[in-house]
């Protein structure tokens, strides 16, 4: 018997001052029985750090052709593919031909290996943007997923505040490519 995905529910508060984004999101999205809270909760970080009107989480595992998030235009055309964690770099070219911009967020103990590894190639491409999250800021973010969330993240000088009243974790992601 085939294990299911698992549906969680948040209300997002985000309060973005380099932004000046401000807006209260309820979001229904599905875990994978393969994922970990720890790859969930980076994705809803994902959403705040990127909210706007019409960005929506795509069915990501479930799906090959679709990316963690995105956001499309009125004629279904994507603006924004957001990934979460450490694609193939064959998976980010395809996706920066079918996105005016991609953005991945790329966690885990690994991370920087990675980034060693692909760096010439995804330097070529001039819509993607690579930042990477340091493995205990995202651990900890494991650590507030719950089936029914109620999450404030603010956001201000490039490093973010997620909390759900009882518990605060601050990230601050790195930037890797496009360099500053």
């Amino acid at each position: 018997m085939a294990l299911r995905s698992v549906v969680y529910k948040a209300t997002l508060q985000v309060a973005d001052m380099d932004r000046g984004y401000y807006a209260e999101h309820s979001l229904v999205f599905a875990r994978h029985p393969s994922e970990t809270d720890e790859r969930m909760m980076v994705r809803v970080l994902a959403f705040a750090l990127n909210a706007q009107e019409g960005l929506a989480f795509a069915r990501g595992l479930c799906i090959d052709d679709e990316p963690d998030l995105w956001r499309k235009d009125l004629t279904g055309e994507i603006e924004t593919w957001i990934e979460v964690g450490l694609p193939d770099e064959k998976w980010l070219r395809k996706a920066c031909g079918r996105a005016g911009e991609v953005i991945l967020y790329a966690y885990g103990r690994t991370a920087e290996g990675w980034w060693r590894q692909h760096r010439d190639k995804l330097t070529r491409l001039p819509n993607l943007r690579v930042l990477r999250l340091e493995p205990e800021a995202t651990l900890a973010l494991a650590g507030l997923a719950v089936r029914s969330m109620q999450l404030q993240c603010n956001v201000q000088d490039g490093e973010a505040w997620m909390g759900n009243g009882a518990e605060i974790v601050r990230i601050a992601p790195e930037t890797l490519y496009p360099a500053a």
